[in-house]
């Protein structure tokens, strides 16, 4: 891949050898290893120094450098960080043993060693230290003023980071105090690790090599932080302009409070709903690339930074129909509901646009009208969701301009009235958690459209019956083998029914069923046995067709309808 350098597996004492240095970038984020992780890794070392494993991988490091000498890290900084704190901790403990008097020559000679291969150089008169690894701007100071000259670790007035860097340092000082003794089982142990940990090293030459590089290892499952990436690079163009410190503090804080509301797995897809709603449709593997290309001042990250926060909140809450968000506009929790249900995504950029462009009434009607389309399109007809989204993104963009709704634009993704009834009428649904609740939710509505009897279909008192059972016995006599393959999960065939009365009829034959269908309070249910003196392949495709036409007038947008 063009300014791709070189790809290696590098051991830790190969990686920090030779002169040469790692930075951690300014504003990529703090330290933030707990123990879970700690322990993770003293388990893995420990498999190796008891020569269980051969050797142990540390995954990837994205390295980014112009003189092959200073590196900064693009991906890797939690586990360098953590290797560098253990290497001091070795140098704590084996400084113990010397002021102990336990062979302080000789322990001396490895503080010496051990610190000039892997954390740098101290001047012994100044005691300022030329670090092989620079952490960010929250962390380094602490690191080089208290950790490098093995101090006393303050706790007090340190930040978030600072005193996770500390935890660490004492929970790996506790690790080897207890398992070492000497200075020579110390050097033993750091003789092993340096060799037996390694790292597949990717090394870049300029930063849309390194976002090149990112989006590669992602789509070959190597998972890397893009909200990281996104964050250094936005950092990265307010430092150029040597900002005022109350500028980075700004964009600092209002960073925080964006993961802090999502976290940094959610930021990512909320990243794309947002710029989806109002530029040209990117997809994942070109966002990254498409925002550095249109966000180069400082005006723009701070309008895009700005912009992220206050419209985080509503996309939080388009996937919370209960959210306080809602209370001036209670109507729209019940179509909020029903994508919830369906579990669309593909809205969340067109309702995004909305909301922040178009009068309430005009969102409400836009968010009922993209519930029906979503259980037309996605939950019955089965249909490529990647052209759907294209289409939102496409409205969605020209409420942005116009401030308006103009409903005919949805015209593509609304499943006309004929095709929706043929799908609906062969519709089946297997048996798993999502099926059971969209089922459940199907004969609600239709049990309120046809009888106007309320059920609840988030309520436990029913569940879905299979009028021909999953495991249906040999009484079942009007079906072939090939029929209940058909039939068993067919719309047709599911039914509501209360949580007794389902347990008592399990698998019975039908005319046994029949009884207690009748107790039913849902009347689709106790209808069945009027309706039907035996039960096989076209009662169900009958009554299939039934409840699709029901469906046909409860999901529909009549300006839709051509």
């Amino acid at each position: 891949m063009k300014g791709i350098q070189g790809t290696s597996n590098d051991t830790y004492r190969k990686l920090m050898g030779n002169g040469l240095r790692y930075e951690i970038p300014k504003f990529q984020r703090d330290y933030s290893w707990e123990t879970e992780h700690w322990d993770d890794l003293w388990q893995d070392i420990i498999l190796v120094i008891n020569n269980e494993e051969i050797e142990h991988y540390m995954g990837y490091l994205v390295l980014q450098t112009g003189d092959n000498k200073t590196y900064k890290v693009i991906d890797g900084q939690q586990r360098l960080t953590t290797l560098s704190i253990l290497m001091l901790t070795v140098l704590k403990v084996l400084q113990e043993f010397s002021e102990a008097g336990n062979k302080k020559e000789d322990n001396d000679i490895r503080i010496d060693s051990y610190r000039k291969n892997y954390i740098g150089t101290l001047n012994t008169v100044t005691l300022i230290s030329d670090n092989k690894l620079k952490l960010n701007r929250n962390s380094d100071n602490y690191y080089r003023n208290n950790m490098v000259l093995l101090k006393d670790l303050p706790l007090r007035n340190t930040n978030s980071s600072e005193k996770q860097m500390r935890a660490c340092f004492l929970w790996f000082h506790n690790k080897l105090s207890k398992k070492f003794k000497t200075g020579e089982a110390v050097a033993n142990f750091v003789e092993t690790i340096v060799d037996k940990l390694f790292f597949t090293v990717i090394t870049v030459t300029d930063q849309i090599n390194a976002f090149k590089v990112f989006e590669t290892l992602n789509a070959r499952g190597v998972q890397l932080s893009s909200s990281d990436l996104l964050k250094n690079y936005l950092f990265s163009v307010i430092d150029d302009t040597k900002p005022h410190i109350s500028e980075i503090d700004e964009l600092e804080n209002l960073w925080s409070r964006i993961i802090g509301k999502l976290g940094s797995r959610k930021f990512e897809n909320y990243l794309r709903y947002y710029w989806n709603s109002k530029n040209k449709t990117v997809r994942k593997n070109q966002l990254f690339k498409t925002i550095r290309n249109q966000v180069k001042t400082k005006e723009d990250t701070f309008k895009l930074i700005r912009d992220l926060n206050d419209t985080a909140d509503l996309f939080i809450a388009i996937q919370d129909p209960e959210s306080e968000y809602w209370n001036d506009l209670k109507e729209v929790r019940k179509f909020l509901y029903e994508l919830k249900l369906f579990q669309i995504k593909q809205t969340n950029s067109l309702l995004i646009s909305a909301h922040k462009n178009l009068k309430p009434s005009l969102f409400l009607k836009l968010v009922k009208v993209v519930s029906v389309i979503s259980f037309r399109y996605n939950i019955i007809g089965g249909l490529n969701p990647n052209e759907q989204e294209e289409r939102y993104n496409t409205v969605a963009n020209k409420i942005s301009n116009s401030k308006n709704l103009d409903i005919n634009d949805l015209q593509s993704v609304y499943v006309l009235d004929v095709n929706f009834e043929n799908d609906f009428t062969t519709k089946q649904f297997k048996n798993n958690t999502k099926s059971h609740k969209i089922v459940k939710y199907i004969l609600a509505r239709i049990e309120e459209y046809t009888f106007r009897n309320d059920i609840n279909p988030d309520s436990d008192i029913y569940t879905i019956e299979h009028i021909l059972p999953e495991s249906a016995t040999e009484e079942w006599g009007d079906f072939t083998d090939e029929e209940i393959a058909r039939s068993i999960y067919r719309l047709g065939n599911l039914t509501l029914l209360e949580k007794k009365l389902n347990r008592n009829a399990d698998t019975l034959k039908f005319s046994d069923k029949k009884a207690f269908f009748l107790q039913s309070n849902s009347k689709i249910t106790a209808e069945i046995p009027a309706k039907n003196d035996v039960w096989n392949e076209s009662k169900i495709k009958y009554r299939q067709k039934e409840l699709g036409k029901a469906a046909k007038s409860i999901w529909s947008v009549q300006e839709l309808n051509k």
